[in-house]
């Protein structure tokens, strides 16, 4: 799933390529994709240029001129891509903005479960969804205010959208690493310097996966992230991925937390 880091990769992008152009048309390839029906977002769109992008934890805002906005939500596998000609669109382009200068800009889903709707503004999308504060601006005062309260374990509180928006679940695994929580501890029993090292983390963690474009083989060698089996870094055949970064002589152990695959180094991160 595109996570914080790859959506504001992929605002970046949109930003390059769309603002101050105007879109003459669009093109609805898969109508499945559309959270508003096809009739109003061509009325929306066509003749109207892009003035601005945003982003709201995973989901993407493009601005329109005329006030109103056009909401990405990538699912499990959306993307974005340009092209100029119908032979170079690429696989599973769903829907395509057409721009005056002859550029197509698409919206690319394998698995069909994104979303394309307009919206009236992002701080209306952040309340109908029940959007907490983006990652990326909460603070660590917000975060504790939010947290230090619950009973609850601290990873599946971390992954709620509704407390802060856009943290996933192998952000979360090594913003606790990072900052040495364990993602079994209960969050009303943290201390303000572990709220503050968790807040601390999570600017680390999303700040670096945003400069290197979420390509995780690119991350030091101290994140944690190298340690997980689907990491293009690890050496076949050997066991070069198992070990903690800080401890290498110590394995790190994946186990289950809200019924999320979860990895911990047992040395940095003691249990409770």
């Amino acid at each position: 799933m595109p996570e914080l880091p790859e959506v504001e990769t992929y605002r970046r992008f949109l930003d390059d390529l769309l603002v101050g152009q105007t879109i003459v048309a669009l093109e609805v390839k898969d109508a499945h994709v559309l959270a508003t029906d096809e009739d109003t977002l061509r009325n929306a769109l066509n003749g109207h240029s892009v003035t601005a992008t945003h982003r709201l934890g995973k989901n993407c805002f493009l601005k329109l001129d005329s006030g109103q906005l056009l909401a990405l939500h990538f699912g499990m596998t959306g993307d974005v891509g340009a092209y100029r000609d119908e032979p170079d669109a690429p696989r599973f382009t769903r829907v395509a903005l057409h721009l005056a200068d002859g550029l197509r800009v698409a919206f690319i889903d394998p698995r069909k479960f994104g979303r394309i709707r307009l919206v009236d503004s992002v701080a209306r999308y952040q309340k109908d969804k029940k959007l907490g504060p983006d990652a990326l601006d909460i603070t660590a005062q917000q975060l504790q205010a939010a947290l230090g309260h619950r009973k609850s374990l601290i990873k599946p509180l971390l992954l709620d959208q509704s407390i802060t928006a856009g943290l996933g679940n192998w952000i979360v695994d090594e913003v606790l690493f990072q900052a040495r929580v364990h993602p079994e501890r209960r969050a009303d029993t943290l201390t303000d310097s572990e709220f503050e090292a968790l807040h601390t983390a999570v600017q680390l963690v999303l700040n670096t996966a945003i400069r290197h474009e979420a390509t995780y083989s690119r991350f030091p060698a101290s994140f944690l992230i190298h340690a997980r089996g689907w990491d293009t870094s690890a050496t076949p055949g050997t066991d070069n991925h198992i070990f903690c970064p800080v401890h290498t002589k110590t394995k790190v152990e994946k186990s289950y937390v809200g019924a999320r695959a979860t990895y911990v180094c047992p040395r940095c991160q003691p249990a409770p």
